[in-house]
C-alpha cells in the first residue's frame, strides 16, 4: 500500500501523486471524510505523529507560508520553518516525494494575506536542496534532490485538464505573467 500526506490538507486533503491511502494533517478538529486518515499537528510546533520513512509523497500547497521563521518561548528560539522541512523528510521514505505550491515574493499574493508570515522566493529551496543545502548550518537534517522548481499557476497544478487546455493556459501565462502567483517544489527524498 503507498501512502500520502497532505500538510495543512482543511477539510480537502489532496494526493497529487494518487497513493492508494490519503493521511491529513492540519490545525482543525475534524474533517468530514471516510477516505483520508486525519490527524490534528501543528507542525510548526509539534512532531509529525507519524514513523518515519512511513509515506510516499507528502504534500503542502497554500502552506509553507504559513509556517513562522522564529518561534520565541519563555525565551528561547527555535526555527519552526527548519523544524517542519525536517519532519517532512523524516516521514518521508528512501525516494519519495515533496511537493509544495505557495504564493512567493515578488508576488502580491504573497504579503496580502496577514497569515503569510514566511516569504519563499525562487532560491528558497537551496536551503533543502542538493548541491547547496544551505539549511544545515540553521539544522536542517535532510537531503533533497530536485525533481522540479519554478512558477506555476495554483489551478493548473492541482486540476486535471486536457492538453489543449494546458497549452492555452501556458500561453496566457507567457501573456499575462501577473496570473502566475505560486512558486513550485517537487523533491526526491535522498537516504542511505
Amino acid at each position: 500500500m503507498s501512502r500520502h500526506l497532505d500538510l495543512g490538507c482543511g477539510k480537502f486533503p489532496r494526493n497529487p501523486y494518487n497513493q492508494t491511502s490519503v493521511h491529513g494533517v492540519d490545525i482543525i478538529d475534524s474533517i468530514d471524510s471516510e477516505e483520508v486518515i486525519y490527524n490534528k499537528c501543528n507542525i510548526a510546533v509539534e512532531t509529525l505523529p507519524f514513523e518515519d520513512s512511513y509515506f510516499d509523497s507528502v504534500s503542502a500547497y497554500d502552506f509553507l507560508e504559513h509556517i513562522p521563521r522564529v518561534h520565541l518561548e519563555n525565551g528561547e528560539s527555535t526555527l519552526p520553518f527548519i523544524h517542519a522541512m525536517n519532519e517532512i523528510y523524516r516521514v518521508l521514505k528512501p525516494g519519495g516525494r515533496f511537493l509544495a505550491l505557495t504564493p512567493a515574493y515578488p508576488k502580491e499574493s504573497a504579503f496580502v494575506d496577514p497569515t503569510h508570515i514566511n516569504v519563499i522566493t525562487k532560491n528558497t529551496h537551496k536551503y533543502f536542496t542538493e548541491p547547496d543545502n544551505w539549511g544545515q548550518m540553521y539544522g536542517f537534517a535532510g537531503k533533497f534532490e530536485i525533481v522540479r522548481v519554478g512558477w506555476r499557476n495554483f489551478d493548473s497544478e492541482i486540476r486535471k485538464s486536457t492538453p489543449i487546455k494546458r497549452i492555452i493556459k501556458k500561453i496566457l501565462f507567457i501573456v499575462f505573467p501577473r496570473f502566475v502567483q505560486h512558486f513550485l517544489w517537487e523533491f526526491k527524498a535522498i537516504k542511505k
